[in-house]
């Protein structure tokens, strides 16, 4: 198994990120800090993806750590926090047996309507999960009662078949890596001017099951989602793709289902649209659950189709940190677009804007 050049778990929970940062000189609008590092980025990868988090799968103990690790970054970036228990918001999760078509049975995880739900099965078979949620509360009078949800999801696949020796899955760059831009953003936003809109930064558990986590938020969000005008995911972030344009570029999936695309590049953020259309990725992942309830979603990513999605070596010796800060950077510039500009809106004949909310 490969290990990280890294201290003990214990020490990254202690880490400072950087408190002071440079105002972006130019233009005055969106107002952003642009303040996310190398270093910064890559501290925070390491930690989560760190061997001893074992994968970080779903109601794990890997994944328990994970929670915390993420609840500490919030906390020290000076985000309110938004979950039913401090930053943690519980997800009522069971394993259950199902029938295969060819007659075996799998063990899977499902999300229960409530935890009462949850505590009729075998406590062997409860699970115990959560999303990490935190929030900046909105300074316009006008415009603060709606919200914008900067999302990545911090589970994986966990403890596998060992490939070359190594069983550890740490998804470095699924999706550590987003993991760690949502925390960054987080960060930045805190440290500049505070946003009109009120910004929620959520970190979801169960994306590799099924959407679990956002799931569950979308049915017991901070802000209802009436009034939650666009959501904004992050996934795997930790490579460059050549066909964004390299080192610091990522892309947008969707780009031109609603107008969030055109908002982003009118107000000069360095994202292109997904170059790879036929891979559908605008489904797969958390994004898709908020567009399904009409709310204009979409991921950004630099994903390059290595070879290493879903292996035991998705491991940080492979992530590229000064591509994300850059990448991270322009993430953070998107939200504040999000968070003081026009609600963006799905494109006309959409069936997305079709959707009551």
């Amino acid at each position: 198994m490969h290990r990280v050049f890294a201290g003990s778990i214990a020490l990254l929970l202690t880490l400072s990120l950087p408190a002071q940062a440079q105002r972006s000189p130019g233009r005055p609008a969106p107002r952003i800090v642009d303040s996310a590092t190398a270093a910064s980025a890559s501290s925070l990868l390491e930690a989560l993806a760190h061997d001893s988090l074992e994968g970080r799968d779903t109601g794990t103990r890997g994944a328990a750590a994970a929670a915390r690790i993420i609840a500490a970054a919030l906390q020290r970036a000076g985000v309110q926090p938004a979950g039913d228990s401090g930053f943690f918001q519980r997800v009522p999760l069971a394993r259950q047996n199902i029938a295969l078509r060819d007659g075996s049975i799998r063990r899977v995880l499902r999300l229960q309507p409530n935890f009462a739900a949850r505590d009729t099965f075998p406590a062997a078979d409860r699970v115990d999960a959560v999303n990490v949620v935190g929030m900046i509360p909105g300074s316009d009078p006008a415009l603060r009662e709606e919200a914008v949800v900067i999302t990545a999801h911090y589970d994986h696949v966990g403890i596998g078949r060992a490939v070359n020796g190594d069983s550890i899955y740490n998804g470095a760059d699924d999706d550590a890596s987003g993991t760690v831009a949502v925390l960054e953003i987080a960060r930045i936003l805190a440290q500049g001017p505070a946003p009109r809109r009120t910004m929620i930064f959520l970190l979801v558990t169960g994306e590799e099951h099924g959407l679990l986590g956002t799931r569950w938020y979308i049915e017991h969000p901070v802000v209802p989602l009436a009034r939650t005008v666009a959501n904004l995911n992050i996934e795997m972030i930790a490579r460059p793709d050549s066909l964004a344009g390299g080192a610091g570029r990522g892309w947008l999936t969707g780009f031109d289902r609603s107008t969030m695309g055109q908002l982003l590049r009118e107000a000069g953020v360095s994202l292109v649209s997904d170059p790879r259309p036929e891979h559908h990725f605008f489904e797969r992942s958390d994004n898709i659950a908020f567009a399904r309830r009409g709310i204009p979603a979409h991921t950004i990513s630099s994903y390059n189709m290595h070879n290493d999605y879903h292996q035991p070596s998705d491991e940080t010796r492979f992530a590229d940190p000064a591509h994300m800060a850059r990448v991270i950077n322009a993430s953070a510039r998107a939200a504040r677009v999000l968070a003081d500009g026009p609600a963006p809106a799905w494109a006309p004949g959409d069936p997305f804007g079709q959707i009551p909310r």
